[in-house]
């Protein structure tokens, strides 16, 4: 079990640093991409609930050192998001490629509204901000629906490379 969420962990790292290069990259166009919902869809459809959810957390606070949030907001976010990706899990087919994407796209929708929430305050520019926080939103979707296929096959591929194992990683 811990093997499995360390591995997890490590994925979410190289995602965090690949994006966070490309953000470096997109700077200059003040352009953001937050793919979020890729940091959860994997543990929350193909995980049992106790590894996935250690790994979306730890995944969350991951990312919380480097956001201007108070730290632990994106680790329970990324929690509550694998806690409902895991209750609705039963009702889709959780290895199609396609349901991950979907699934991803979904909660990254969710976890950006609940961060632009959390971030952007009633003020006199909130309007301006919001405006910068969907056009960052459309650039996000757009980039996690590309590489949401490559990272879900990376997962797996790494999960079974260093467990040893071809069998699902799920009880249920």
């Amino acid at each position: 079990m811990k093997r499995r969420v360390l591995i997890l962990v490590s994925a979410s790292l190289l995602l965090a640093l690949l994006l966070g290069q490309l953000n470096h990259q997109l700077a200059t166009w003040q352009v953001h991409v937050w793919c979020g919902g890729l940091f959860v869809a994997f543990a929350g459809l193909r995980m049992a609930y106790g590894p996935g959810a250690m790994a979306a957390f730890l995944a969350g606070l991951l990312l919380d050192a480097n956001a201007p949030v108070p730290f632990g907001t994106q680790a329970f976010l990324f929690l509550a998001a694998h806690a409902v990706v895991f209750t609705i899990r039963a009702r889709a087919p959780r290895g199609e490629v396609a349901v991950g994407v979907v699934v991803s796209l979904l909660a990254n929708l969710g976890l950006f509204l609940a961060l632009g929430f959390l971030r952007i305050d009633a003020g006199s520019e909130s309007a301006r901000a919001w405006m910068r926080s969907f056009a960052d939103l459309l650039f996000s979707q757009v980039l996690l629906a590309l590489i949401a296929p490559w990272f879900f096959a990376f997962q797996q591929r790494f999960l079974e490379r260093n467990t040893g194992t071809t069998r699902s990683f799920s009880r249920s």
